[in-house]
């Protein structure tokens, strides 16, 4: 049996009194350090597995929507967006979707799919796309009123010339010719003056002027 001097023994009995009054937090608290560990390792794993799923769906619903079936393709869109809706995945497979069920004329269908990505894309880009294409409906729909709340609503910068542009033509179908002009100018400002789409908003805007 071991013996120890004098020293060596209150070092061990204050060893000993210091584990009983803390050995057991300390148990806890490594315990908690190394489950932590291990689950940020397992949330990491999860998480790269939920994107390798998002990737496999989305790469068959490209595949599913060269067959040109508004229904398949619904389908196939809606189970990114139920199953991996924080997905980048996700929102593109509601546009998908949407243009899918425009070209079939379901345009129910079309501005769910449209109000989804509102509801739930994270990047500010494609919902400012979506409002362009929901107001472009509310435009074919004579709903004015809507298409101009949507239009107003704040938007990247590099799409205030579609913005306006589009403004101008709903002013213009309403009938509210000096506001119409007001936008079209708006989004001549916005434009590059080198492209195709600037020379055909000045020509909407010369037409205005015509029509005095």
């Amino acid at each position: 049996m071991a013996t120890y001097d004098l020293e060596e023994q209150e070092k061990i009995d204050g060893l000993k009194s210091w584990w009983e009054a803390y050995g057991t937090l300390v148990i806890i608290i490594v315990a908690t350090l190394i489950a932590g560990m291990g689950g940020q390792q397992a949330w990491k794993y999860y998480k790269a597995q939920q994107t390798q799923q998002a990737a496999e769906l989305y790469a068959s619903l490209l595949q599913v929507e060269a067959s040109g079936d508004p229904k398949k393709i619904s389908d196939a869109s809606h189970l990114l967006m139920e199953g991996f809706p924080t997905s980048g995945y996700a929102a593109r497979a509601a546009l998908i979707s949407a243009r899918a069920s425009l070209e079939g004329g379901d345009m129910q269908n079309a501005k769910s799919r449209f109000q989804w990505v509102l509801d739930n894309a994270k990047e500010e880009e494609l919902k400012d796309l979506v409002r362009l294409r929901l107001a472009g409906i509310s435009l074919d729909e004579k709903k004015y009123d809507d298409a101009v709340r949507l239009l107003d609503t704040k938007h990247g910068e590099s799409f205030d010339g579609l913005y306006a542009d589009l403004k101008g033509d709903v002013l213009t179908s309403a009938g509210k010719v000096p506001e119409a002009r007001a936008a079209y100018q708006m989004a001549l400002d916005k434009l590059s003056k080198k492209g195709t789409y600037h020379s055909i908003v000045q020509m909407k805007l010369d037409a205005l002027a015509e029509g005095k």
